[in-house]
């Protein structure tokens, strides 16, 4: 194999790819990249067997040199080796031939490296999906989506399915819910698709969709989305994005959320997670990271947190609207502000159903977000 490469597009390649690469394996062709090089230009592809990721750098695009193919073939070069190198590098162009033993001489301005590699025949193959399922969605859209539920993922392996996003897709809405079973993120958009187009459980999981996040480009227009049985593919300019899917059936959350409700509080959303940030100051130094909200009878809202060994903390706010029954209610500081700062909406309204029920935030302008928040006995 012999290729020229432009430095700028090979360090963007092997830096999306390495997101890929397994760092605790004990296969080791599994630490490195794939590098593949034929007449349409050169395929990097790293993969840890729960994600695997494909980046083209093709021979030219929109009039840019991109790579030049002397001699095709291909090898596997350790990842943390190889991205160092082509990192540090200072020429503009990369040249690389590599030798019937895989080793490879890496060359760029006046300096010059020889590492040894691996045989390429030896990575696994990436799966074949049957493209049946595919839908196309607004890059920053998917980004957005994803960002807005991807924290209330669970952490706890105590049931697995929770550690990751659910998927679903109904009358061209796509749908993302998240839960770790003391709250919930929901946020829904519509998809370019078939009408027919159906599916339900496709849990992606969590470490996937961050991954995912820091690929999709705010510049690239749409991206296609591939639902096979047991894998997921997304498809962006030049990349391909592979993640496992999580065995299981997701937990029917429609249930848990209450229909109606007993106090309603309409507020301003930046001034209401300054004001939980502010009484989050002292609970988050406390083990419990509590904070309790009432509702008082002259409208205001009364926010609250004590912490014994530290001090406390109350603050009185006007929110828009104040509606319903008299509350008092705990939760945890950290989910109200996880929640609040996903969202994009200059005011929200949380509708209470008792101090011991989950409770709803919804924008007031839209529908496609919704956040639960189970609250925290404090007696």
């Amino acid at each position: 194999m012999q290729i020229s490469v432009k430095r700028d597009k090979l360090v963007s390649a092997v830096s999306h790819v390495a997101k890929a690469v397994s760092t605790r394996t004990t296969i080791p062709i599994l630490t490195g990249i794939k590098l593949k090089a034929t007449d349409e230009g050169l395929t990097l592809t790293a993969s840890d067997s729960d994600v695997s990721i494909e980046v083209q750098i093709p021979s030219e695009e929109a009039g840019e040199w991109g790579v030049t193919v002397h001699k095709p073939g291909s090898v596997v070069l350790t990842a943390r080796i190889f991205g160092e190198i082509v990192r540090k590098l200072a020429g503009d162009e990369i040249h690389i031939s590599v030798d019937d033993r895989f080793a490879a001489l890496i060359r760029s301005g006046q300096a010059e490296f020889t590492i040894n590699g691996m045989n390429a025949d030896e990575f696994p193959q990436l799966p074949q999906l049957e493209e049946e399922k595919v839908l196309s969605i607004p890059s920053d859209l998917l980004k957005t989506m994803l960002r807005q539920t991807s924290f209330a993922v669970s952490t706890s392996e105590m049931r697995p399915i929770l550690t990751g996003i659910m998927w679903s897709l109904e009358k061209g809405q796509l749908k993302f819910v998240a839960t770790d079973s003391h709250r919930l993120a929901s946020r829904s958009a519509a998809v370019e698709c078939a009408e027919d187009l159906y599916f339900h459980n496709v849990v992606v999981p969590g470490k996937s969709c961050n991954e995912l996040m820091k690929i999709l480009d705010d510049n690239q227009a749409v991206v296609d989305i591939v639902v096979a049985e047991n894998q997921i593919l997304i498809k962006t300019n030049h990349i391909l994005f592979y993640s496992r899917l999580l065995e299981g059936t997701y937990p029917d959350t429609s249930r848990i959320i209450p229909q109606g409700s007993k106090t309603e509080i309409v507020v301003h959303s930046k001034d209401f997670l300054q004001s939980i940030e502010r009484a989050s100051l002292l609970s988050r130094e406390g083990k419990s990271n509590v904070v309790r909200l009432v509702t008082m009878a002259d409208n205001n809202v009364e926010i609250s947190s004590n912490a014994p060994e530290i001090g406390r903390v109350t603050e009185m706010m006007t929110p828009v609207s104040v509606n319903g029954e008299e509350l008092k209610i705990s939760f945890n500081a950290k989910y109200m502000i996880d929640a609040l700062r996903s969202l994009d909406s200059g005011e929200i309204r949380v509708s209470f159903t008792g101090a011991m029920s989950p409770f709803v935030i919804r924008p007031t302008d839209h529908d496609w977000i919704l956040h639960l928040i189970l609250p925290v006995r404090t007696y």
